[in-house]
């Protein structure tokens, strides 16, 4: 095949060499300058791989990937998926708690240090200011919320002038600001820089106006290819991509859930209560004279814009954050620091957040990933009973993830393991479950089956609910109070 200059990359019947990353038909797609794409798919449906393909990580059987421009495609084809935060040589060497260990993590690196770029020069000045990102230079790496950190990996892939930059569902875990802002940069550098675009999306409602075109792929297969506007008329498509469902109205059977038999409703008064609580790191107040009470049963909505402090929060809950100590914090009827433990806390608490997602990097069967619930441990350091093992299978089976119960963790997408560890957070039955951003990184059926599952649960007596989300839609009907946080400067 001749090269064509209207051409940026031709993928011509491509078959990966591995079986495991095969599609069901050899690849065949031609992205053409000037195209701005979505990939859309359910989660596990082959998204991640057609990326692998573009960005010549996977080694090819038959077929060929031809790029109309010079150069390496390693250089010229950068791609950000919420995984790459494992590149960071900070978080590859470090713990989940040491986030909040500030003895711990003095030698961390801030962004400051880890952008690559003349600070000096027009870019770089003008994708800080875009981004907001001038207040965080000075942060520490360790201490970047979520938002904050998917802000950073984009604005540090960008300062590389890629040609084309493939976003793995780009718009999770940040404000309605932050998401704004992020497609009118996409946006701008598209049309000044000849920047394209591939955006990998499991939700139709997350295609930005920038998008042209729109390729679509299930179970390893692609489904269809059209523009944009020509994918968002094509009811049927979209309904038969998210398995006869579609967003404005998923009918799922009503879950049934697991019942212990051996656990008792608590019957605590109080759930957690803050009283003037103070955190701050260095020169940097991340909260301030903060008062709240959670009392029994209640199901609160936690909310704020990103950096202003959810996560500490939740870290001072969790028994992870050591500044516990030093304010007066009480948790199910009992003041922290008068003799109980670590465990004895997190025993009756169940969690699930972006930062506990990143830090999982244990290889091992997702099933035992879910067996680690029991001993809120980061992996597997005890071995379940055959009645816990049982029990975790079953909560697998109520997330719709049986199938996956061998499949070591790390080869799963990021939405089958965001199911895996909501699984983890479900399966001690606990009385209090904590989920920020729990739909993070979910195709449109999977939220509305984890909506049901956590309305479902909650029905139960004794159980307290603390929810974290950007999304007002995500919000489960049974919440029915707000506790909102502000960001300090």
């Amino acid at each position: 095949m001749q090269e064509d200059s209207a051409i940026t990359v031709c993928i011509n019947d491509t078959i990966a060499r591995l079986p495991e990353l095969r599609f069901k038909k050899p690849v065949s797609w031609i992205l053409h300058k000037g195209e701005q794409w979505a990939v859309i798919g359910p989660n596990g449906s082959g998204k991640t791989l057609l990326a692998d393909i573009v960005q010549c990580r996977t080694a090819i059987e038959q077929g060929d990937v031809i790029f109309g421009f010079e150069g390496k495609a390693s250089d010229l084809v950068r791609s950000i998926a919420f995984k790459d935060v494992y590149s960071l040589a900070d978080y590859r060497n470090s713990y989940y708690q040491q986030r909040w260990h500030a003895t711990e993590s003095e030698d961390m690196p801030t962004v400051r240090e880890l952008l690559s770029g003349d600070e000096n020069s027009v870019d770089y000045q003008e994708l800080l200011t875009r981004f907001d990102g001038t207040s965080c230079l000075s942060k520490k790496i360790i201490y970047l919320s979520s938002g904050e950190l998917r802000k950073f990996l984009i604005l540090r892939t960008l300062l590389k002038h890629p040609r084309i930059l493939i976003l793995d569902n780009p718009f999770i875990g940040l404000d309605e600001g932050s998401r704004k802002l992020l497609v009118e940069v996409l946006h701008s550098l598209a049309q000044l820089n000849g920047l394209q675009i591939i955006l990998l999306l499991c939700n139709p409602a997350d295609i930005p106006d920038m998008v042209t075109n729109v390729l679509s792929v299930k179970d390893r297969d692609i489904i269809d290819s059209s523009t944009r506007q020509d994918f968002l008329n094509n009811e049927k498509l979209i309904s038969d991509l998210f398995v006869s469902e579609t967003s404005n109205g998923i009918v799922l059977e009503e879950p049934a859930l697991p019942v212990n038999a051996d656990r008792l409703s608590s019957d605590h008064d109080v759930t957690f209560r803050m009283e003037h609580i103070h955190i701050k790191y260095g020169k940097r107040t991340i909260l301030k004279d903060l008062n709240w009470e959670v009392r029994n049963g209640e199901k609160w909505l936690l909310s704020g814009p990103n950096g202003s402090g959810k996560s500490t929060l939740l870290s001072l809950i969790y028994a992870d954050n050591p500044q516990a100590y030093s304010n007066t914090l009480y948790l199910f009827d009992r003041k922290r620091g008068t003799g109980e433990s670590i465990w004895e806390i997190k025993k009756r608490i169940g969690y699930v957040s972006p930062e506990m997602h990143i830090y999982y990097m244990e290889n091992v069967p997702a099933v035992d990933i879910v067996g680690s619930g029991f001993f809120d441990s980061i992996g597997l350091y005890r071995t379940c009973t055959p009645q816990q093992f049982q029990e975790a299978k079953k909560w697998m089976s109520v997330f719709g993830i049986e199938k996956l119960e061998r499949r070591l963790f790390l080869s799963l997408s990021s939405g089958e393991q965001r199911l895996v560890l909501l699984a983890r957070a479900f399966v001690k039955d606990p009385d209090l479950l904590i989920l920020d951003e729990p739909l993070h990184g979910l195709d449109v059926t999977n939220k509305k089956k984890v909506g049901q599952i956590i309305s479902r649960f909650c029905t139960r007596p004794g159980k307290t609910l603390i929810y974290v989300t950007h999304y007002p839609n995500e919000i489960p009907k049974c919440v029915d109070k707000h506790f909102e946080l502000i960001k300090h400067t």
